[in-house]
């Protein structure tokens, strides 16, 4: 295979999410959460976070099926988009390119199904509109400042994170197995743990996409909202702390389901020499530091992903060993300390020893 030069990726930018009522998402991702409209028409809402100059961050698009049509990343300059084109073309996937843009608000683009299938886009010209920090007088409780990641569901994890290694990014973080197996990797270009993560299971779908607040008790003021507005369903996991990443996190389903978490406190990773923090896949904190069990619809959900013409992607089914199959032991019944069970309470010790049968 040509080795290509790899397109200097900034961070991750934005997502385009086909979504089926535009007026209840609206409802969802404005009223209740708080993004900035930026532009709407019958179509489509661009959304923008308190932070953020560059147009949107999110945009909803109208459409008969939920999914998600592009995952976008800016780049560092105009130059990089031609290797882009010829990154993805020397790998045999499909590669538009619009000097106009496919958007409002980005100008010249290329957007490729990527080897795992995954619709990319990747951008430098962009209308800059005013950053929001300042104004605090339309601030709400719950303020969602930054995008911060993607996360996506693939069959081959290895493969995956070797794709995007070749694409110049650097894994933070990992869960694997004894034999070295990797069912999930954290990876970034912006110095913080991720801009996406590759996590297992049937693929290609999207997992999440991931809001940042500055501190937890904003994640606080948003669960407060949601019950008071008989939201609370929404929720789907959390608040909690994760282990990986260190950071607190919610998880909400908008009215298609596609999930959406609220994250704050994770780490620089900026420095060259950052260390990889590999995580057993039988340890139930590496998912929540509190050892919580995960609800299996977030194992077991993902939004369908989009091919260039709008069609959706075939699944491919994980066939060796998933994470599902171990978490349903690992999160409920797994060790929380790495040893023989001895110095747990005595009423953890019967789930540990199960759990290591698993």
């Amino acid at each position: 295979m040509s080795q290509s030069p790899a397109p200097d990726i900034l961070r991750c930018a934005y997502m385009e999410i086909v979504v089926t009522d535009l007026a209840a998402s609206r409802k969802f991702y404005v009223d209740t959460l708080g993004l900035v409209v930026t532009y709407e028409d019958e179509n489509a809402i661009y959304l923008r976070t308190y932070e953020e100059f560059i147009h949107h961050n999110l945009i909803l698009r109208k459409g008969p099926v939920a999914a998600v049509a592009a995952f976008s990343y800016r780049v560092r300059s105009p130059q990089d988009l031609d290797l882009a084109e010829e990154f993805y073309r020397a790998r045999g996937c499909e590669v538009r390119r619009n000097p106009n843009g496919f958007v409002r608000g980005i100008g010249d683009s290329v957007r490729v199904q990527d080897p795992l299938g995954f619709p990319y886009e990747f951008f430098y010209e962009v209308e800059h509109r005013p950053r929001l920090a300042w104004s605090y007088d339309i601030h709400i409780p719950g303020a969602l400042v930054r995008l911060d990641h993607f996360n996506q569901i693939t069959p081959d994890v290895p493969r995956a994170v070797a794709y995007m290694e070749n694409l110049g990014f650097r894994t933070t973080e990992d869960i694997r197995d004894s034999e070295g197996t990797v069912y999930a990797a954290w990876m970034r270009r912006k110095p913080t743990v991720h801009d996406t993560a590759m996590t297992g299971g049937d693929g290609p779908r999207m997992h999440h996409i991931a809001f940042a607040t500055h501190e937890k008790h904003n994640i606080i003021a948003i669960c407060d909202k949601l019950g008071a507005l008989r939201e609370s369903d929404r929720i789907e996991r959390g608040p909690g702390r994760h282990g990986v990443s260190n950071a607190f996190y919610l998880y909400l389903r908008d009215p298609d389901g596609h999930r959406v978490e609220i994250y704050t406190q994770d780490y620089y990773t900026g420095d060259p020499d950052n260390p990889l923090v590999s995580w057993d896949v039988h340890d139930n904190q590496r998912r929540d530091w509190w050892g919580t069990p995960v609800v299996p619809s977030w194992y077991r959900d993902g939004s369908r992903v989009l091919d260039l013409d709008g069609e959706p992607v075939p699944l491919v089914e994980r066939r060796e060993e998933s994470e599902l199959a171990q978490t349903i032991g690992a999160d409920g019944f797994s060790y929380t300390r790495p040893d023989d069970g001895e110095s747990m309470p005595e009423w953890k010790q019967g789930e540990y020893k199960l759990g290591n049968q698993l």
